[in-house]
């Protein structure tokens, strides 16, 4: 059996951690180690990942892309599953992820929806349909792939060793799974399966400057990513390596046509 590593990036998010934390501890699968990445919270953090036996990193640069690339290149597991400090996983949600990634490739991540919880129906509808479903279906029609999703996904550990150098971790007003999503490169793959839920907070949708402020961190996201690398020029290099996937009887990565960049 893969080792899997859950890591959650928090800041000053204790209540929700604990209860996070203590679906973890009722896995059925139970995780060979759990990595939660402080930036600089100034609540009970601390105490109740000392209280619950997690290892508990401190960082100081400010941001979620800061905070969860640290999780990511702390993680020893073969399989690294994400998780935010107000996720609620399901018992078997481990289970359902190492399920998947093992009979998958070396360089894969797999992704799901979300069920929100909080606020009122209104809210939970916004998160549903204006924010997820638009996520997974206009990002994925951008990327040529679905997008992971930050709130409930894990990768291979090959895929975090191969683009952890060009991710942006010094830029807190870019959204991390995005960013994670679009550094793929051709050779790697993205599952979206949508019986992999977690319970998540409607929170980010229940006010009007909340919203307004994950729009605005999705401009400067597009404004980062397009910058790197033009959408168009990330679509025809997917489409030239799954040409030559087709008809070269799988080429390795050295001897396709794509560059590293």
């Amino acid at each position: 059996m893969p080792t899997v590593s859950d890591i959650i990036p928090t800041r000053n998010d204790a209540p929700k951690l604990k209860t996070c934390l203590a679906l973890l501890s009722q896995q059925s699968r139970p995780a060979d180690e759990i990595i939660v990445v402080d930036n600089a919270s100034s609540d009970d953090t601390s105490a109740i990942c000392a209280t619950a036996g997690v290892r508990r990193i401190p960082v100081d640069l400010p941001g979620i892309p800061a905070t969860a690339a640290a999780d990511f290149d702390a993680a020893a597991g073969e399989i690294i599953a994400r998780l935010d400090t107000d996720s609620r996983p399901p018992q078997d949600w481990l289970e359902h992820v190492e399920r998947i990634l093992q009979a998958s490739g070396p360089l894969t991540a797999v992704t799901g929806p979300a069920d929100f919880y909080g606020g009122n129906l209104l809210v939970r509808w916004t998160g549903r349909y204006l924010f997820l479903e638009g996520y997974f279906t206009v990002v994925g029609f951008l990327m040529g792939h679905p997008p992971v999703f930050g709130s409930n996904f894990a990768l291979r550990r090959g895929v975090w060793a191969a683009i952890r150098t060009i991710v942006v971790r010094d830029n807190a007003d870019v959204h991390d799974d995005f960013d994670i999503s679009y550094r793929l490169r051709p050779d790697m793959t993205v599952i979206y399966d949508p019986t992999l839920r977690v319970g998540v907070s409607a929170r980010p949708f229940a006010s009007w400057s909340s919203f307004r402020r994950r729009v605005a961190m999705s401009l400067v996201t597009f404004r980062v990513e397009f910058a790197h690398e033009p959408p168009l020029r990330r679509r025809l290099d997917r489409f030239r390596w799954g040409y030559w996937q087709r008809h070269q009887n799988g080429p390795h990565r050295d001897e396709s046509p794509v560059e590293d960049r």
